[in-house]
């Protein structure tokens, strides 16, 4: 009778026991997870503050910096002052989000985060290497008082009328009738104004 006893006993208390011990990490768990809430809710209303004033101060620079840039580039060169703003914007609310993951307590991220885009960027621009050069060369040709649409020049070979000056491409209206179209980079190295009804002709070259 005691050795039954003694055997209901044990069986009782392993239940008990294993019955307590899964309600025990569950609470266990839950008590963490409300601390681990708490302890980020200061991190998560401070990133949330800091986005408010950064929206607002991203907005004010970009609307300086447009207004700026569109007294510079006005009419048919307003493409460049786009491209400008579209960088600037790009390089703040990039420094934003960085600074965002940092004051919410996601430093290393943060770090990570912008070592990779640096190494993407460089990869980028090197791929891209033509393009970029072509995008220079042409914010100078729209920049050049001398050469302008309906202007007659010579470059490349390419004797004819400017048709239209683009952010990475020239279009020219030859003499014998066809469109030809440049890359930038091509024509703003050298090129030849036809000035025959004003003075002699004008050769800019850039080394």
């Amino acid at each position: 009778m005691t050795g039954l006893s003694a055997h209901s006993f044990s069986a009782s208390a392993l239940v008990v026991g294993t019955v307590i011990q899964p309600t025990s990490l569950v609470a266990r768990s839950l008590s963490e997870f409300i601390d681990t809430v708490a302890a980020a809710v200061p991190r998560v209303l401070s990133g949330l503050v800091f986005l408010t004033l950064a929206y607002a101060v991203v907005r004010i620079v970009l609307a300086v910096v447009d207004r700026s840039v569109s007294r510079i580039y006005a009419g048919d060169r307003a493409l460049i002052g786009n491209l400008l703003v579209t960088v600037v914007a790009i390089f703040l609310w990039f420094g934003v989000g960085l600074t965002f993951l940092k004051v919410v307590g996601m430093g290393d991220v943060a770090a990570s985060l912008g070592t990779a885009v640096g190494f993407i960027a460089l990869g980028v621009s090197y791929a891209l290497s033509e393009m970029i050069e072509d995008t220079v060369a042409g914010v100078y040709l729209l920049r050049d008082p001398d050469f302008n649409p309906g202007d007659r020049v010579e470059a490349k070979g390419v004797t004819g009328t400017v048709a239209a000056i683009e952010l990475r491409k020239t279009r020219i209206d030859s003499d014998d009738g066809n469109r030809i179209v440049l890359a930038n980079r091509e024509i703003e190295s050298r090129w030849t104004l036809d000035e025959h009804a004003k003075t002699e002709p004008k050769t800019t070259a850039r080394e």
